[in-house]
């Protein structure tokens, strides 16, 4: 009886030492723009779900492609019919990891400038991508931002030559986010 009790205490203790190596979001915000020149298309969500572990420097996030919103409804209807195709390939997925994670101090206030590498899957296509985030340490909380450029063709994003000239063959994309460490119910 002893040590099913000191076993329990122990897987515990265990559960909340990891829990305290990871950082979560669940509202992050994601945000993409087209420039082109009869028309800028530009779209957010923050419903983006994200983790980071500390230990590791293992980084994802998704975000449902349908919880992106436009100014303009029928852009809207247009990207998660036509282009995103989101009935089929419902959510963005990033994989990947902060290469330089030596240079945070997630203990400590401060603001880190760090690589992240990794495989981002879009419209069921992935590709690698790398690119500069800044880290800012607030407390317990990190703020995390990032911008890339992507290209739709390496997702196989096509775009009727109809609208060619509204919408651009490159997007921008911006990531926000806020982490909390996660805890343990």
């Amino acid at each position: 009886m002893k040590i099913s009790i000191i076993l329990f205490l122990l897987s515990v203790a265990l559960t909340q030492v990891q829990a305290q190596d990871k950082l979560l979001t669940r509202n992050g915000t994601i945000s993409f723009s087209s420039r082109a020149p009869l028309e800028n298309i530009e779209a957010n969500s923050q419903t983006a779900v994200s983790v980071i572990d500390k230990k590791t420097g293992q980084v994802e996030f998704s975000v449902l492609i349908r919880s992106f919103t436009f100014e303009k409804a029928l852009m809207q209807e247009h990207f998660n019919e036509n282009y995103l195709e989101s009935d089929k390939y419902p959510k963005a997925l990033f994989k990947g990891r902060i290469d330089d994670l030596s240079k945070i101090n997630f203990e400590r206030d401060g603001k880190y400038a760090v690589n992240i590498t990794g495989q981002l899957t879009i419209h069921g296509e992935t590709q690698s991508v790398t690119t500069t985030a800044m880290l800012s340490v607030q407390k317990s909380n990190v703020l995390a931002n990032a911008n890339f450029s992507i290209l739709l063709s390496d997702y196989k994003i096509s775009i009727p030559s109809l609208v060619a000239d509204k919408v651009s063959k490159k997007v921008n994309i911006s990531v926000n986010l806020k982490y909390e460490p996660l805890s343990q119910p």
